[in-house]
């Protein structure tokens, strides 16, 4: 199953995981194109969060094959490419707002400068540019998550994962924050897949897939 029909940055052949004797998905195909948009819906428990480590490299499958044909072959470049959002903001907490978005793109060897402007850029977008100065302890849960996603909007990543990024989030800056990854990601070519249970959010992006309760991935929709 194809989200579109262009060249693949990731592509899931067959694909299986199991946990002990239980399978979570299996024979999951999977073709992810630049500039495309996919949402991953269904129930909780269903896989959404492990397919999505799957195809970002950080979890081998039990069955299949993972490759990546539009990124770097190099395994350490190719991680540079990819931009992840999990559920747990996973801050750095002895760094402010503005250090925790910036490290990472210092640490892809853009300058100091420009790292910052794209991280002060990000967290416009994401509505928390007045927290930039902040330590994660003195945020809130929804505003550490914002700064989570302009970390992951800053790096011009080729692919972006993102696990329920909006789950922590109430309905307008919801709202906002999924506008700002969607059309940012957007702008720069890359490809965004986002594990969600919002049909809202879930309808904002061009192809809904369905991880069903028997483990197989069904297409729920294109917009």
């Amino acid at each position: 199953m194809s989200s579109t029909d262009g060249d693949a940055l990731v592509r899931a052949e067959a694909v299986g995981v199991r946990f002990g004797s239980s399978d979570v998905f299996r024979g999951v195909e999977l073709h992810v194109a630049a500039g495309s948009r996919v949402a991953l819906t269904g129930r909780s428990g269903s896989g959404k969060t492990t397919l999505l480590l799957v195809l970002a490299g950080l979890l081998a499958p039990t069955t299949g094959r993972v490759s990546w044909p539009g990124l770097a072959p190099d395994p350490r470049r190719r991680r540079a490419q990819i931009g992840m959002v999990f559920q747990a903001p996973s801050l750095m907490p002895e760094l402010s707002a503005l250090e925790n978005v910036t490290l990472p793109l210092r640490l892809r060897g853009i300058g100091a400068a420009e790292a910052r402007a794209s991280a002060s850029a990000a967290l416009v977008a994401m509505g928390v540019a007045d927290a930039a100065d902040a330590l994660p302890a003195q945020l809130s849960g929804g505003q550490q998550q914002r700064v989570a996603i302009a970390r992951a909007l800053a790096g011009n990543h080729r692919l972006v994962l993102a696990d329920e990024p909006t789950g922590a989030l109430d309905r307008a800056h919801a709202h906002q924050a999924a506008l700002a990854l969607r059309d940012g990601v957007a702008a720069t070519g890359g490809a965004l897949v986002i594990a969600t249970h919002d049909p809202e959010l879930a309808a904002m992006l061009d192809h809904q897939l369905v991880v069903t309760p028997e483990g197989h991935l069904s297409r729920a929709g294109t917009r």
